[in-house]
């Protein structure tokens, strides 16, 4: 230990890591740097498997709205007006949902855990810091390890599936756009259906759809299915994301009803902090701070994420 007199505290009780172990401070560093300037995926089936399957629900409903409801509408303004609407909700949600799959959600270096680390930390005597025993990381207050992600993230909420990402200090803000976008574009697609079955029924289903009436209710029934669903999940996920912002507190530390050491942000002030600035229309757009990154190879042993 060293000598200035502060703690490590490991509930498994592994050492400070040495320069034979198998992390390396400088390799570490070096891959955080490049995460910093690539893109973060996670090679997760499961997880790969549920996006792919969110984009092929959005473009099936973009399909029914677009060919099924609006083209073979007689009323032009209504077409246009409604087509412009759902497809810029579906490019933002999608967009959100990439940005959120895409972010580095606020990965703690791993293998930090290193004598030099600590002391370059000028840690005040018997200050306490912890380290994960997992990825052998020096873990930052309300930082939590990913089992699936296989590292430390920074306010860590949850992991999400859907995006195949965990949700926490970086990418928090295209996790709630994306929900919000689902959650318009769900609405906005129950209620051209709700529009559609009226039109069909008063026509007797001769002239509202260029398919045959069986398949236009069994696309329409689908739609209808699949908006409710999608609507209830992320107005659902979407509140309590909100409700957890205002109040500074991630579910993971609501479920496990940890005591806040942390000087708390309420209300607006924890709003500008995940969506920066001062309120307006940016808070909204999932491009702010885009930028194309150029194609990096990071050989990494045992991680299960890369860059582009």
């Amino acid at each position: 230990m060293p000598s200035s007199g502060h703690r490590l505290r490991d509930v498994e009780h592994h050492p400070l890591l040495t320069e034979n172990d198998s992390y390396d401070s400088s390799s570490s560093s070096s891959s955080e740097a490049d995460v910093a300037d690539g893109v973060w995926f996670i090679r997760d089936g499961c997880g790969m498997t549920c996006a792919v399957m969110t984009w092929l629900l959005v473009v099936y409903a973009d399909f029914v709205v677009t060919f099924v409801m609006l083209l073979p509408s007689k009323d032009f303004w209504y077409s246009v007006v409604n087509g412009v609407l759902f497809n810029c909700l579906a490019v933002l949600a999608l967009s959100s949902h990439l940005r959120t799959m895409l972010t580095d959600p606020g990965a703690v270096p791993k293998g930090n855990a290193t004598k030099e680390y600590m002391e370059s930390l000028q840690l005040k005597p018997g200050e306490v810091i912890y380290k994960c025993p997992k990825c052998c990381c020096i873990k930052p207050e309300r930082a939590h390890h990913c089992s699936i992600c296989k590292r430390c993230i920074r306010k860590m909420d949850h992991h999400c599936p859907w995006v195949n990402n965990c949700v926490g200090e970086k990418n928090q803000r295209f996790f709630v756009l994306f929900t919000m976008y689902i959650a318009l574009s769900s609405v906005h697609a129950l209620t051209l259906c709700g529009l559609q079955f009226v039109s069909c029924v008063r026509g007797q289903w001769t002239e509202c759809s260029d398919f045959s009436p069986p398949v236009t209710v069994i696309l329409l029934v689908f739609l209808c299915l699949e908006s409710l669903l999608f609507f209830t999940f992320t107005a659902v996920m979407f509140g309590t994301q909100i409700h957890s912002i205002c109040n500074d507190e991630t579910e993971i530390e609501r479920l496990k009803s940890e005591k806040p050491t942390w000087e708390r942000r309420l209300r607006w002030e924890g709003m500008r902090s995940v969506f920066g600035g001062p309120p307006s229309l940016l808070w909204m757009n999932p491009f702010v701070g885009f930028r194309f990154g150029r194609l990096q190879t990071r050989p990494r042993k045992g991680g299960p994420e890369f860059s582009v």
